[in-house]
């Protein structure tokens, strides 16, 4: 049971929520601007400011148990399936064939999945396992997962400006540090994870906008249908504005095989 209990990410989830709502205990209750506006009578400030705490857990859970875009296991023995169909209407002379996964025992594993060993599931336009949310990020998560970096972001920095206005000063070192201990805590652990998420943001950014995954970025050597490739040639890019407004606004599982086909018989 216990370990059931480590593998469905249950005490991460619980530790990242704890953390949370510590933090914003800590600068409810400290001399900073939201306790000066709540002694002023101008809750604004103080609502919107729990209020986009309270989003952020909430797309945190979300992200953390949204299915990332599982791979069904296969058909019924006799009947096609769908990447049977569509592997016979792509000439094989053109397109990589789809291998079969070794883990799950799928016959044939769509373009851009991977197996995931945490989850022990393949997952369609495999991204990363994230350990913060303990699941995959993949087709049917990701933009999710960016939205939720984009609020957490918000909520971050809105929390540094407020650790940084209860900051009092004192006569000696040793009084200032008891006096503010509790937000220099506060403040290290929100400065940290603001970084972290500025850089999870960046790079993501960086690679929706070229149509490119962190698995086929760091990989990119050891990936069947990319090895072909000449360096830095990325079959799925269709330019930046294109990118992403598909990844954004389509909100459907993409034949890969299909765009990799079409994009390799007319390069850009």
């Amino acid at each position: 049971m216990v370990q059931n209990v480590f593998r469905s990410g249950f005490l991460v989830r619980v530790a990242h929520t704890l953390l949370t709502w510590i933090i914003t205990v800590i600068l409810f209750l400290h001399n900073t601007s939201l306790r000066r506006c709540e002694e002023q009578g101008e809750l604004l400030l103080p609502a919107l400011f729990f209020l986009l705490v309270v989003l952020s857990v909430l797309l945190y859970f979300a992200v953390s148990l949204m299915d990332p875009g599982f791979v069904l296991n296969d058909t019924v023995k006799g009947a096609q399936s769908p990447n049977e169909e569509m592997e016979a209407m792509i000439p094989q002379s053109s397109t990589p064939r789809l291998r079969r996964c070794g883990y799950c025992l799928l016959q044939q594993q769509p373009m851009r999945a991977k197996h995931c060993h945490m989850c022990k599931r393949c997952v369609h336009r495999f991204d990363h396992h994230c350990p913060w949310i303990e699941n995959c990020v993949g087709e049917r998560n990701h933009r999710w997962f960016i939205i939720y970096l984009l609020v957490q972001l918000l909520t971050l920095l809105s929390g540094l400006h407020v650790a940084l206005s209860g900051i009092s000063p004192a006569l000696t070192w040793e009084q200032w540090f008891r006096v503010n201990g509790f937000l220099l805590a506060a403040l290290c652990i929100v400065g940290i994870f603001s970084v972290v998420v500025v850089v999870l943001l960046g790079s993501h950014l960086y690679l929706i906008s070229i149509n490119c995954t962190t698995w086929e970025f760091m990989s990119r050597h050891r990936i069947s249908y990319l090895k072909t490739c000449k360096d830095e040639e990325n079959p799925f890019d269709r330019g930046v504005l294109c990118n992403l407004w598909d990844f954004f606004c389509i909100c459907r599982t993409v034949m890969w095989e299909k765009v990799y086909h079409r994009n390799t018989l007319n390069p850009v």
